[in-house]
Order: structure tokens, then sequence, then C-alpha cells
């Protein structure tokens, strides 16, 4: 156990907390139980290690992945006793995800130390209503998503940015401070501002071990599939890359790939929910949320330029962008007319030379154009709506 507190002990002293993810503030970190998921590489890890950091007494604290070696001879129930023996009263457990039986370990731990907070982190692909260890009753679960292009400003160039409602945004009322120029910044967040680690050099390569790791290990793993399973996931994922966007035809795919229908709408949802592709669906009989996929994307553009690359379709781009974007505070679902619609606003994204014919002046729907600095009227430049988390 040692060990463990040492390792803790470095990466607290190594992090650092001048950014801090969107999430940080409205987490209720009091809360007797706590899980924050999200694809791999979005920044879970820092932000916990941020909150004990700069709110908690580290020596009432530990921080675990549940990778670590030391849970090869040991569980992780006992490790909870002896911390709480001990005055612990915060435990961290991150990639929690790695650890067999996860799920009814965390719910032994929070009936048996009641007074014992606890905060995991782990893949977006969790299920936590499974069987008797369902968390859903004790835990409160919070989602973090990659960066936006607001974030991306702050921690690649050190620019403070306002956080826009999409009322802002469509009125023409968003200010970069200092920036005069955002479109060369907007297209390096394209290709390599998603992720905190673009940062670093290799992130082509970083984000691919990424996407193999999801479809080799996470999915498979967690929804119970076969390792075989992960062969017809990345035939799945290239179909939908090469794709301008994909527009599903299930009966064909299942047909190319070799498995049935109803697999194949696990393969998808499973994929949405390991943070590698976005399914965008219509309005079903009043009740959002539960249409007809309309189109898949990959999830975000970071994604696109790893997997095609120079091939990659400016249009689907644009869309995918957009579609990432604003899903984090608002509900989009397909239009039949144009793009897509946030509440009663209709939206056509194209690039700078976009007509205004495919929608109607009627105060409600907006050109959202790449390629523009500035917006007027119901033009509405793209990078924009990267500013609203």
């Amino acid at each position: 156990m040692r060990t463990l507190y040492q390792k803790f002990e470095t990466l607290l002293q190594n992090t650092t907390t001048n950014f801090k993810r969107y999430l940080y503030d409205n987490v209720s970190w009091e809360s007797r139980m706590i899980g924050i998921i999200g694809a791999r590489g979005v920044g879970k890890t820092t932000m916990i290690l941020q909150h004990i950091k700069e709110k908690l007494d580290s020596k009432k604290a530990l921080y675990v992945s549940a990778d670590d070696m030391y849970f090869g001879e040991n569980k992780l129930i006992d490790l909870a006793e002896d911390f709480y023996k001990n005055a612990g009263e915060y435990l961290f457990i991150d990639e929690v995800h790695k650890y067999a039986d996860w799920s009814r370990e965390l719910k032994n731990i929070y009936d048996s130390f009641p007074t014992l907070k606890i905060v995991f982190t782990g893949s977006s692909v969790l299920d936590i209503h499974k069987g008797s260890a369902d968390l859903s009753r004790r835990a409160i679960i919070y989602k973090l998503q990659g960066l936006s292009f607001r974030e991306y400003l702050k921690l690649f160039h050190n620019h403070d940015t306002e956080i826009y409602s999409l009322d802002q945004i469509i009125n023409n009322q968003v200010k970069l401070e200092n920036i005069q120029h955002p479109l060369p910044l907007f297209n390096e967040y394209l290709q390599r501002g998603y992720y905190p680690f673009g940062l670093e050099d290799e992130i082509n390569l970083r984000l691919g071990q990424i996407i193999v790791q999801t479809l080799e290990s996470d999915i498979p793993q967690y929804a119970n599939l076969n390792v075989g399973t992960s062969r017809k996931l990345k035939r799945l994922l290239s179909i939908v890359a090469e794709s301008v966007p994909f527009k599903p035809n299930f009966s064909k795919i299942s047909e190319m790939i070799n498995v049935s229908r109803n697999s194949l709408d696990d393969y998808f949802s499973y994929m949405e929910k390991a943070g590698l592709i976005g399914q965008l669906r219509n309005e079903t009989s009043g009740i959002r949320g539960l249409g007809k996929i309309d189109k898949v994307y990959l999830d975000n553009t970071n994604i696109i330029f790893n997997l095609v690359g120079e091939k990659s379709n400016i249009g689907n781009i644009r869309e995918t962008f957009f579609f990432n974007q604003m899903r984090v505070k608002n509900e989009v679902i397909s239009s039949k007319k144009a793009d897509f619609v946030i509440n009663d606003y209709t939206f056509e994204v194209g690039g700078k030379n976009k007509p205004q014919n495919q929608i109607v002046k009627d105060g409600k729907s907006f050109i959202v154009k790449d390629d523009i600095e500035y917006g007027y009227l119901n033009v509405i430049p793209l990078w924009a709506f990267g500013l609203n988390y």
C-alpha cells in the first residue's frame, strides 16, 4: 500500500491546475459516490487529480489506478477497508473498468463504509445498471467529452474565452479577445485539438492506439463480446469513416460484415458510447432521443483526420464539428429540409459560398459557414459553435 501512496504523491506533484475542463466546476464532489466516464484520452485522470490537489487534504485522500499491479494480488474492497481504518475519507479509483467485477466491489465499498467518499473513472461503455451490482441508485454519473474549441484556445494558446449560449451564438454576440483571425487556430483544432494530448508530439500515433484499444479491448470486454468481434467493429468503423456522411443501410451492412441486424444495432451503440462515432437521430412521435438513426458521423474531426487523412471530405468535417460541439449542451436532431435542428432552430452547414435557398428566412433558420471570420444576419461562422462549453 505504501507503493500506491508513493505513486499517488508523484502524480499529484506533477499535476498542474492552470487549466480545467468544462465539467470540473459542475461536479458535485461531496457526493458519496461519483462516476466520471468518457472516451480514452479526454482528461478524466487529470481532472480528479486537480480536485485532490486544490480542494483536499492529500493525507485523507488516496488515488489508485485499477490496472496497477497491486491489484494482481489484492482486492479493491480490502484496500478500501485498510484506507478507511486509517482515517481515509476520499478514495479515487481511476480506470475502474480494468478491474474484474468492478461494479460489485464498488457497491460493497459503498455499503460497507458509509462515511467514505468514492470517485471512480472509467470507459464510457461502462454499464452501471448491469445485474445485481446496479450502481445507478448509488452513484452520480458524469460524462466528459473532449475539448471544445474554446477549451483548445485556452490549453493550446492561453487565450481566455467565455462560454456562449446558443442564443448568443446565433445572434452573433460572440467575441474573441486578442484573436483577430480565428480561422488558422480553428483549422488546427479540427486536426489535433480535441484531445488534451494533442499538445504532445505523435498525436496520430497515440490516437490510433486509442482507437485500436477501444475496438479490441474496451468494447469486446465490457459488452461481453468475443475477441473476433473487434475485426467486425474495425470494418464497421472503416465504412463510416469512408462515407460522406454515412447514411446507414442496415440490411446491406449486415451482409457486408456478416452479422445480424440486432447485433449491428448493438455495435453502433457500443461505438457511440465509446466515443468513436456519433449517431444523428430524427424526431419520432415527438419523443426526441428515440428517433431513427438518420446519419452516422465519426465522433470528432481529429478521428476523421487520423483515419482518412488528406482524403477527408470537407463537408463531412464541418458537419461532424457542429454535431460534436453542440450535443454537449443541446439535443441535436436531423432536419428534413436542412442539416440539423436544435430546439426550434434549423441549421444548414457549409462553406463561405453556401447559398441560402435551402432555408426559409423566418428568424429561426441559419446558415452556418466555414471559412468566414464573422457572422451577419442569419449567417453564423462555424467556429463560433465551438464556444458553447
